[in-house]
């Protein structure tokens, strides 16, 4: 879970979960490269000192070897290069929508017990549930260990995958993983909701009552589990996440985006109003979100949107997410506007170098429109007098 960009039989393969994708901004790198035996035997070393048998460690190991498929699937994520509307529709059909209403009806006392405990909507965990695993038919074939330990070894973000790695180790030895047998995703995620080792032992539940957490087998025990991690990021219980809305022309595009937050009432006061609905709360703080700007497609973004970002990264997959979540809910498909062009990933790596050429922060060179190169977008939109709401097209790559 939250290490997606899994596009495969619909879903998506990848984009590295969130709460672990804050690990790796601080602290020194993790080894890594070099001779793969010797890296492993240095692991090795490291799960003992933790405190774990060396018969434990020995068997966990004994079979671990690089999986090249694995570092092919983390370079290839040309996927989070679309925009919301591509994207979105690419991930929602028909038929997943009546999937998810089945299985809310199906599971509706796990769906009762999880909104009573922690406070999420179904809509939120059946959203995750379609798009990491199909509901259960997509789990990924990848052995876990391996997924893992190639990760790990790789320099690209071993500060993410060794503690990963060595938490596999501890669920090893609670009997919670076989490292000959399990498999799943590519990024080392196990499950119908797609968690890491360390998001199992923290978070596995079972909730069928046979004793045990099977979160590959049981949806119960998926969900349930998937429900409390949400709640341990951060889910507020009733209330909302993502809105749609409408916003009139006399709008400041530069008081936009995820970095500017007003009371509902505030921008209400401005001029924005629910297209299907009344608005949450009015004290309650919220953003403006133009995912493909002012002529696309709006929405107001609560404070259990951000949470959506400790599940996975990629801005037009937490939104996609959060809005299929509301159309499970009953909520109609969203007016997609007359956006202008956007950029091809290969105008967006030139976009983003020209931006860190000017000194902003994009987040990096990568083809792919995150909140940071936003962020800068509208800062040049407003140096150039253009309207700064966050969408970069050809003509401000042409003026920049």
């Amino acid at each position: 879970m939250r290490l997606k960009a899994r596009l495969a039989a619909p879903l998506i393969l990848a984009a590295l979960p969130a709460f672990a994708q804050a690990q790796d901004a601080t602290g020194p790198k993790s080894p890594c490269g070099g001779d793969f035996g010797a890296w492993v035997e240095g692991v090795k070393a490291e799960a003992a000192a933790m405190g774990h048998a060396s018969d434990t460690v020995n068997a966990f190991f004994s079979g671990v070897r690089p999986d090249q498929a694995v570092l092919q699937a983390d370079r290839a994520q040309g996927v989070f290069q679309r925009d919301f509307v591509d994207f979105s529709r690419r991930l929602i059909s028909e038929n997943r929508i009546a999937n998810g209403r089945a299985n809310a009806g199906k599971y509706g006392a796990t769906f009762d017990r999880i909104e009573a405990e922690y406070g999420v909507p179904r809509g939120v965990l059946l959203a995750f549930w379609a798009f990491e695993t199909d509901y259960g038919a997509v789990q990924g074939d990848f052995n876990t260990v391996n997924a893992l330990a190639t990760l790990a070894h790789d320099c690209r973000r071993p500060e993410l995958f060794r503690p990963q790695l060595l938490a596999a180790v501890e669920l090893y030895a609670q009997g919670g993983i076989n490292p000959a047998s399990t498999t799943g995703a590519w990024a080392g995620e196990i499950g119908q909701v797609q968690m890491l080792p360390r998001d199992i032992i923290e978070n596995g539940m079972d909730g069928d009552g046979d004793g045990r957490v099977d979160l590959k087998g049981s949806a119960r025990d998926a969900l349930l589990s998937g429900g409390k991690m949400l709640s341990h990021l951060g889910w507020r219980a009733n209330e909302p996440w993502l809105q749609e809305i409408t916003v009139p022309e006399s709008m400041d595009w530069s008081q936009t985006g995820l970095d500017t937050e007003k009371t509902v009432s505030e921008w209400q006061a401005l001029g924005v109003a629910g297209r299907n609905g009344n608005l949450g709360p009015a004290g309650l703080p919220a953003s403006v979100l133009l995912p493909m700007g002012k002529d696309g497609p709006a929405f107001l973004a609560y404070p259990n949107f951000r949470v959506y970002f400790e599940w996975n990264q990629s801005l037009v997959y937490v939104t996609t997410a959060a809005y299929f979540a509301n159309r499970l809910n009953g909520a109609p498909v969203y007016d997609a506007g007359n956006a202008a062009s956007g950029l091809s990933g290969e105008q967006m790596v030139r976009l983003q170098e020209k931006l860190q050429a000017r000194g902003h922060d994009a987040g990096g060179a990568d083809g792919i429109l995150g909140e940071m190169t936003r962020q800068a977008v509208q800062a040049e939109q407003q140096r150039l007098g253009l309207p700064a709401d966050a969408w970069p097209t050809p003509a401000l790559l042409e003026a920049l």
